[in-house]
């Protein structure tokens, strides 16, 4: 009997466990992958995907904002559980969490005022590069522009770098190209700001594309997101979300 009813409870416990929502850290200030809209709705691509994760592995979603700089100290001190906020898989970052797969890979940019500058590191001399405080684009920029006379200005937030920019307190900004499209090229302050230069490489720097980062050894939850980016890209609904900000594939090759 006493089997029997430790038995009842682990399965209780269990099924108490699962039926936990899943918190999810984001950076809301990403336009269009995750952003506020007018009354204040977190909103965007990741938002959308997450949500459509969590009801694949039939559990709600809880987010919980964290300004970009702080995500992965707040995910590793139990904040929440997961960051589904266009965090780009980097060997450097996976020595401080588990990614799963990909769920979209888009690049990144240079932008800067129309004939300018031609892109090259050297055009950059003298002049001031703003770029998102502890990412991927800063750490670029740190090791191509910088080196060549430019100065590397970090910003809490892209918004912050595009309303700098726009006032001339900035020449440039590196971008992810959606996200500076939309949030920035798109908009009425964008106007005679432009894409220069090529798409920006180096895999070392901008790994394998976003994943979602969980803490070390969290290989439940990760092997859980893993297997429901696979079944949304199966059943459509991943096609579904991504046509509603994307006119092309953001999952990549």
């Amino acid at each position: 009997m006493k089997k029997i009813a430790l038995l009842a409870a682990l399965v209780a416990s269990g099924l108490a466990h699962a039926a936990d929502p899943i918190r999810i850290g984001v950076d809301a200030t990403y336009e269009p992958f995750a952003y506020k809209s007018a009354d204040g709705k977190l909103v965007g691509f990741d938002i959308d995907m997450a949500n459509a994760l969590c009801a694949q592995m039939k559990a709600k979603c809880e987010f919980v904002e964290q300004e970009w700089k702080g995500i992965i100290p707040a995910l590793n001190a139990k904040k929440y559980d997961a960051i589904v906020s266009s965090m780009s898989i980097t060997d450097e970052r996976k020595k401080a969490v588990d990614f799963t797969n990909k769920y979209y890979h888009t690049p990144s940019r240079l932008i800067a005022k129309a004939g300018s500058v031609s892109g090259t590191p050297d055009s950059l001399k003298g002049k001031k590069v703003g770029v998102l405080k502890a990412s991927t684009q800063e750490k670029y920029a740190l090791k191509y522009y910088q080196p060549a006379g430019a100065t590397v200005v970090p910003y809490n937030s892209t918004q912050q770098a595009y309303l700098d920019m726009a006032a001339g307190r900035l020449d440039a900004t590196v971008a992810d190209s959606v996200e500076g499209s939309t949030g920035f090229l798109k908009k009425p302050e964008g106007k005679g700001y432009a894409f220069v230069g090529p798409v920006l490489k180096d895999e070392s720097i901008f790994g394998y594309g976003a994943g979602i980062a969980v803490r070390k050894g969290d290989d439940a939850l990760r092997n859980n997101f893993n297997k429901a980016i696979v079944d949304l890209r199966k059943n459509g609904t991943y096609k579904k979300v991504n046509d509603k900000y994307f006119a092309f594939d953001a999952y990549g090759e």
